[in-house]
């Protein structure tokens, strides 16, 4: 189904869906000692011998965002869109959380930064799309047999020390940086990236 709300533009399989296997590429979480899996912005729990496509529970801690998602300030606060879903960042828990739908207004428009920025790529100027993280550019194989777990807080650290060398940050508009710099800081940053998975044990193509 598409996801057009706050012009995602992207699609996904929607609830209730059942699958024999888990696509390939998932993460493992757990919430209060209940296991679920999260791939390409889809979130998948337990269902027999199978899976079931599910809303996530508010609260569930994640260490990287979806690949693709939408930046919606609401209230002064960013939240990160896909897939139904809006998660907030949690710098106490090392990445984000799946949070509580915000009260949009009765239009469902977002508002603009609470700086009066705008990304000049939205249209209307009224969200700004967020890059897709380096884990989404990058292949990444665990040479060392490391578990999903800990590749994904490999690849969060990673992402922290990468955004401190380089000063951009693939989770805000541009990166965070000036329009005209954001592919030459976005080509450190992936470099930045590969070094540190690289020295953690990692192929990264």
């Amino acid at each position: 189904m598409l996801d057009s709300r706050y012009n995602h533009g992207r699609y996904y399989a929607p609830v209730g869906t059942v699958a024999r296997t888990l696509p390939g590429e998932y993460r493992s979480y757990y919430h209060h000692g209940a296991p679920y899996y999260f791939s390409g912005g889809v979130w998948y729990a337990p269902r027999g011998v199978g899976f079931v496509v599910v809303t996530p529970p508010i609260g569930l801690a994640i260490a990287v965002l979806p690949p693709y998602y939408s930046t919606v300030w609401i209230g002064g606060i960013p939240y990160y869109y896909a897939d139904n879903v809006y998660y907030t960042a949690a710098p106490d828990q090392s990445g984000y959380v799946v949070a509580t739908p915000p009260d949009d207004g009765a239009q469902g428009a977002p508002q603009a930064p609470p700086d009066g920025s705008a990304d000049p790529n939205a249209q209307g100027g009224s969200y700004a799309q967020g890059a897709p993280q380096a884990p989404s550019d990058l292949i990444i194989y665990p040479k060392q047999g490391q578990s999903k777990d800990q590749q994904a807080a490999d690849e969060y650290e990673c992402h922290n020390w990468a955004k401190g060398q380089t000063g951009f940050d693939p989770t805000q508009p541009d990166g965070g940086v000036a329009p005209g710099d954001a592919d030459r800081a976005y080509s450190n940053y992936d470099r930045a990236m590969a070094a540190c998975l690289q020295g953690r044990g990692y192929q990264v193509n």
